[in-house]
């Protein structure tokens, strides 16, 4: 039976509680043996299992009462970059390790509200700095996905939210939320053969959530189908008077254009995507979406966004300038680690040095660099210029179609170790995502393929801005069309 609760979608999963098939505490015990079976994997931080009994329960009893919520008694993962109430959040660092937050962010708030129940915390890049989860202060996750070359390798499972990715692909919460600053969301939702969107900055609140980059980071949905996504990013959509950033705009119903036919849809190929040394498989899976697209009645168009060249550099000034500014908080002096020094100063030195990572603390430096007098000017106000042209790119696409598609990673999920040696090969990881995280569009990956090895390819849609509807009807046509067998442990198949 567990095997069976845990295989399920999010919509299975809700449709068999509404029947009575099995009970919220039984689906929520039966990913909790599951957490306990795969804890190799390293997905989660923290388990909250006597949390999540006790919120099945409840769960349980609106269900017999018939007032039950849109999400009653389904079990999710949490990033641990949430803050949720009297429950410890950490962004994966030492510097926060034991902080346990007073009050709950706003996108989990909604999530309780629509009655989810919260398995528990799970494993990131640390302060959400990175794209293969490896940096985390509590170990590598592990994606449940490996080679068919007989060689056991342990892959990553893209980053940021390289827990998430994996927890879900491995059957370990029915879904999670993710948090997308550079392609956090659909990265590791391509490497680990999930749906994940990044819906337009503003969509879903920031309050709560621990910050790395203001200006580009956005909650959004990583789950096993795309009408998971949508039923999630419901939940999780909507106007925060306590966000400055937050949009006050109606949430529309995402899931009202799943299903509905393609045809008429205009789809542009942005030429600039055809990267050197493109690998020859990421090509073919590209191609073959456009011809599902094509078969469904849609149009495809060829457009231009000439300043995408720029968006990896760009990114990397602007993103950095922010962290920079708001690890700043993370002093030894009001929570997280303190490690005492002779002064205010050395405890300060001492408490970051220790508390942050490697990758943060590069981030930090190279962001205080481009804010630092005789640079500024030079580097994050031209970067702000170059990201105005990049969004202007997108709005001039727009014109000619309705969504954009291309390929979400360069590669599929890569070995632990194998790229780290060079950080600039590791950031070259974002480069299909970075553009439309600089524009605040929205963005999302849906598994689409295979590789050679057999592990799971994504392709992206990215859509106009607040037109999430636009871009899951997309994504819903292309995973129709691509029919893949997406469990990590049955899946057989090679794509060479």
């Amino acid at each position: 039976m567990t095997n069976e609760l845990t295989n399920l979608t999010l919509k299975s999963a809700l449709d068999g509680l509404k029947k009575k098939e099995f009970s919220s505490v039984e689906l929520t015990q039966a990913h909790l043996d599951a957490m306990e079976a795969h804890r190799d994997l390293n997905a989660y931080i923290l388990e909250t299992p006597d949390q999540a009994l006790a919120q099945a329960k409840r769960s349980d009893e609106k269900y017999a009462s018939g007032d039950n919520a849109p999400l009653e008694g389904l079990p999710l993962g949490i990033k641990d970059l949430f803050c949720t109430k009297d429950v410890q959040t950490t962004a994966a660092s030492k510097i926060l390790e034991g902080f346990k937050p007073q009050y709950e962010s706003t996108v989990t708030q909604k999530l309780l509200d629509d009655g989810s129940v919260f398995l528990g915390k799970l494993n990131l890049d640390q302060f959400a700095m990175g794209s293969a989860n490896t940096t985390s202060y509590f170990g590598n996750v592990i994606n449940p996905w490996t080679r068919n070359d007989g060689k056991n390798s342990q892959l990553v499972p893209g980053g940021s939210s390289g827990g998430s990715a994996a927890a879900v692909s491995a059957g370990l919460c029915l879904a999670a939320t993710g948090t997308d600053t550079g392609g956090s969301i659909r990265q590791p939702a391509s490497f680990c053969g999930l749906a994940g969107i990044k819906p337009t900055y503003g969509r879903c609140s920031r309050w709560g959530i621990i910050a790395f980059a203001s200006s580009l980071d956005q909650a959004g949905p990583i789950t096993k189908t795309v009408e998971d996504s949508a039923l999630l990013l419901q939940s999780m959509s909507g106007f925060d008077p306590k966000d400055s950033t937050s949009a006050n705009k109606a949430v529309p119903d995402f899931t009202s254009q799943l299903g509905q036919s393609v045809k008429g849809l205009k789809v542009g190929i942005p030429k600039e995507y055809f990267m050197d040394g493109m690998p020859e498989e990421i090509v073919k899976l590209w191609n073959k979406g456009k011809e599902w697209l094509r078969a469904e009645g849609a149009e495809i168009v060829d457009v231009s966004l000439p300043h995408t060249k720029y968006a990896l550099p760009t990114y990397y000034i602007i993103a950095p300038a922010e962290a920079s500014s708001n690890l700043a908080r993370y002093d030894g002096v009001r929570y997280g680690l303190r490690v005492p020094g002779k002064d205010i100063n050395e405890t300060y030195k001492n408490t970051r040095a220790e508390g942050f990572g490697e990758e943060n603390i590069r981030r930090i430096m190279i962001g205080t660099y481009v804010l630092s007098a005789g640079y500024y000017d030079a580097y994050y106000i031209k970067a702000q210029k170059v990201r105005r042209l990049i969004s202007e790119d997108f709005m001039k696409a727009y014109e000619k179609c309705d969504v954009l598609l291309t390929p979400t990673a360069p590669s599929a999920a890569f070995a632990i170790g194998e790229n780290e040696d060079d950080p600039i090969k590791m950031y070259l990881n974002d480069v299909f995502t970075v553009p439309a995280s600089m524009a605040g569009v929205p963005g999302m990956s849906v598994p689409a393929g295979f590789d050679a090895h057999g592990l799971p390819l994504g392709l992206q849609i990215l859509g106009k801005p607040w037109d999430e509807a636009t871009v899951l009807q997309v994504g819903h046509a292309i995973e129709k069309a691509a029919a893949l067998n997406l469990s990590p442990y049955t899946h057989q198949e090679s794509a060479a």
